[in-house]
């Protein structure tokens, strides 16, 4: 069995790579991880040492390489109603709000990171029950972007296992899912037409977006990135936000409320006023 060993130049080399073009901070402490979850990508392409795999992930103008390696390095865990109260918080206070001030009926709403769609999903069941009938007026769509096109496409499909929704509330289980078989469900169409999916690298120097958001979730994401890459990416949110908007980060993130123009409103809430 081959095993591959990582040298300081390597792994500085492939860790400023990743920084440069998708914002994550790959710490000394991750050595171990990258080398083991790229193990398999070096032998499966018959390269000798890490050295050559850099040089064909740059060099590689299909794209294909760097997708891999993304895929790889970056990890999805998250789960139906993660950090709960951010989801009351949005269906008891942010769509009441919305619902009466936004006036084009246009209500534009970000999952950055959805991962495996859980929480763009979430938030797509909380409007159309919060809606209801007038839902036919409104324009409720919930755009979620990741870099990873593995959990990407997992998300699309909108299959979950039956333990994955046991949180939910029952008339959520009985009204927006499908039991395949006695192990899995899936999303029913009506939920997945109202989230767009789309492969966005948060370390874009400019969002082509043409209009502004409402509400950002931006969850577990930031983690990843040192203070500069994040206070960056935050003034870019604040710039693609509407008066009055929402930003939502995870629990497990803090922002230096002196450097940021948005406004603490709770923890991991923060409000462009």
């Amino acid at each position: 069995m081959i095993v591959f060993t990582i040298t300081d130049k390597e792994f500085k080399q492939l860790a400023t790579y990743i920084k440069a073009n998708y914002g994550i901070n790959l710490k000394e402490e991750k050595r171990a991880l990258v080398t083991s979850r790229l193990h398999n990508v070096l032998i499966q392409n018959n390269f000798d040492n890490f050295s050559d795999y850099y040089e064909y992930v740059v060099s590689d103008k299909t794209g294909n390489a760097v997708t891999t390696l993304i895929n790889k390095i970056t990890t999805n865990h998250t789960f139906f109603m993660r950090e709960a109260d951010h989801f009351f918080y949005f269906k008891d206070k942010v769509l009441p709000y919305l619902i009466n001030t936004v006036r084009d009926k246009d209500l534009r709403i970000w999952s950055a990171g959805c991962s495996s769609g859980e929480e763009p999903y979430t938030l797509a069941m909380i409007i159309d029950e919060y809606l209801g009938k007038r839902k036919i007026w409104w324009d409720a769509k919930v755009l979620a972007t990741d870099i990873s096109s593995k959990v990407l496409k997992q998300a699309q499909e909108g299959i979950y296992a039956g333990d994955d929704i046991a949180s939910l509330p029952a008339q959520w289980r009985n009204n927006y899912f499908k039991r395949i078989d006695n192990e899995r469900v899936a999303i029913i169409d009506k939920i997945k037409n109202e989230v767009i999916f789309r492969k966005f690298n948060l370390m874009e120097e400019i969002f082509p977006f043409k209009k502004k958001f409402h509400v950002i979730f931006c969850r577990n994401v930031m983690i990843y990135f040192d203070a500069q890459t994040k206070r960056n990416l935050v003034n870019k949110f604040y710039d693609m936000m509407e008066y009055g908007g929402y930003l939502f980060i995870g629990h497990s993130e803090s922002l230096n409320r002196e450097e940021i123009k948005f406004k603490y409103i709770m923890p991991a809430v923060y409000r462009k006023i």
